[in-house]
Parts: structure tokens; sequence; C-alpha cells
């Protein structure tokens, strides 16, 4: 069940703005024991929730590496994100209308320090592992080198310490669809909602990759009135359509932009020596957005990491797919002493 936490204080936004209230929605599994050492905090992808047994099959379950008899998992839905923390759809104080494309802008360190609020709130000081992946793995990387004496362990998967231009062109792509919709910009929920299928439709072609699709998309008939590799691009545009909206995943997009640990800290290589958890990157070996290459090289700047690699043909996509050999690859790292 959804949890909220409301923080009934000005929240300062790093790009200059404020919001005047902050809701932070929330999900816990488990029990926190006595002692507040089996806290797993999971940091959720571009348009997840925080209900962690929602998007991520087989994961929180008995003998898996989020096991509720054993762990406290919390996961909190970032800001911004229509899944009840503060979004442009939510009320603006101010006017007493919904934001729409008035939201205020907001950066990767911005969704890290809702999350610091929340924590506190709920009494946890020390997080024995933090896991991210792909944004999600934004917020774990720039919340580890914010807070490094937070965390006995790190584990970030599929993701990086910046935003690359590659990763950025991506997003821009997106943004560019949503912005072609002339609805969008309209004081309506359901604005830009055709450009939000299509930014979704070409955001997939990187998450699932040339493999994914061509193992999954051919076509079952020598000439078929419709592709079945179309109709997977119209279906996924329309699905995420019914359970997203344009201006959050626009937001969201443009904080994606933002992250770079290293901005203020002396560059990327300094920010990262500062990371005192014990880390375990995981790349994947097909994903072309965050190619293994650069997982490698991330964990090498990570004083003490290692490296584990996913081997399937779902490209980005696969660490929601491969949960075996995740969970071979997480169960005995979070169990190490």
């Amino acid at each position: 069940m959804v949890n909220y936490y409301h923080h009934n204080e000005p929240f300062a936004l790093e790009l200059g703005g404020q919001l005047d209230e902050l809701r932070i929605a929330y999900h816990t599994y488990g029990t926190l024991n006595d002692d507040k050492s089996n806290v797993v905090w999971v940091c959720h992808a571009l348009t997840a929730n925080s209900d962690v047994q929602d998007w991520w099959p087989h994961t929180v379950e008995e003998g898996k590496f989020l096991d509720p008899a054993h762990n406290f998992v919390v996961c909190a839905n970032i800001l911004g994100s229509p899944y009840g923390t503060t979004s442009p759809l939510h009320t603006n104080p101010a006017t007493g209308h919904p934001y729409f494309k008035d939201f205020p802008k907001y950066t990767i360190r911005d969704i890290v320090n809702a999350h610091c609020i929340l924590a506190d709130a709920l009494g946890i000081g020390h997080i024995d592992t933090l896991v991210g992946c792909s944004v999600g793995g934004f917020q774990a990387i720039e919340w580890a080198v914010m807070q490094p004496e937070r965390f006995d362990r790190l584990v970030l998967m599929a993701t990086d310490a910046v935003a690359t231009p590659w990763t950025i062109a991506i997003d821009e792509t997106m943004r560019m669809c949503i912005e072609a919709d002339h609805t969008f910009g309209e004081p309506s929920a359901d604005a830009g909602r055709k450009g939000l299928a299509a930014a979704r439709a070409i955001g997939l072609l990187s998450y699932r990759g040339y493999y994914g699709y061509n193992l999954t998309q051919r076509d079952k008939e020598e000439l078929p009135e419709v592709h079945r590799a179309s109709s997977y691009q119209q279906y996924q545009g329309e699905k995420l359509c019914r359970r997203f909206d344009a201006y959050s995943y626009y937001s969201i997009l443009n904080a994606f932009d933002t992250h770079d640990v290293g901005r203020g800290r002396g560059g990327l290589d300094e920010a990262l020596k500062c990371i005192k958890a014990r880390t375990l990157v995981i790349g994947l070996e097909t994903d072309i957005v965050f190619p293994p290459r650069e997982m490698q090289e991330l964990c090498s700047k990570i004083p003490g990491a290692v490296y584990g690699e996913i081997h399937s043909p779902f490209g980005h996509d696969g660490f929601l797919v491969e949960y075996n050999q995740l969970n071979n690859l997480l169960l005995p790292f979070m169990r190490m002493k």
C-alpha cells in the first residue's frame, strides 16, 4: 500500500525555484529491525513508481535480494512523477490550479534531497544497501557521493555518473516528439498525449535495442496487414499514455539531463572518490543506453568497486527481465560481511 509523507515547508530547488509544499509517495516491505540495520533503499527508473513489486518482478520475494523477511525495503516515488509525489499535475498552492507546464525545473540532486527528507522522517539514519537502476542509478550515485557515511553497500545498474551527450540526445528526441504535439502546453492532464506516445516509442528503441526487437517482434506471416513491430510500438505508446502524462515525462527528462555528480565537486573523478560504500556495478551485455564499457569505466573510478555483467538480448531493459541473473549477483554481495 502506498504511503505519503507531507513536508509542509518550502522545498528549495537547485535551479533557484521552490515548491511551497512537498508530498512524497513511498512503499515499504518487510519490518525494520530493532537496530535499524536492515534497510535496503531502491531508487526507481524513469516511468516506474514506488511499488517495487509492481515494476520489478520476482525481486521482493522470499529468497531474493529484496526478501522482505530479512530486509526493510523502501522505495520513494521521485519528484515530478505522477505516482503520488508532487508533480506537474498537482495543485500549485499559489494559484489553486495544477502546475502543468509551469512546474518548476528541478535536478537529480533535488530528487535525492527529497529522499533525504523522507529517510530522516522515517527515522532511518543508516542504510545498509542502496540500489539504483538507470535513472534510479543517477539518484543512488548522487546520494552516495552526497552522504557517503550513510551507506554500507551501493548497487549501480545500467547507469552512469553523468548524463552523456548520447543519453541527452535520446531525451531531446523524445522532448521534440512531445513538443510537436500542438496540444502540449494546454492546461489539461491529457495535453501532449500523442507526442508522449511517440516519445515512448522512440525511447523503447534504445531500451530494447536490435537484439531484443528481432527476438520478440518478428512477423508470424509472410505479408501481414500490420507488422508486429509496428503494432508493438503503437501499443507501448498507448500503454504509457494510460498511466503517465506528458508534463511529468517532460519534466523528468529535463531532470535526467542535469545529472553530473562532479558538478561543483571538482569533477567526476574527485566526486567518485568520496564514495565509501562497498560498491557493485552491473552492466548489461547489449545495453546501448549505458554500454558495458561505460559501466566498467564507472567501476574503475569508485574505490574498491567490483563489476558484474548480465547477459541478455533485452538491452537496457534486461535489468527488469533477468531477475535470476540479478539475484545471483546481488545476494552474495548483500550478504557479504
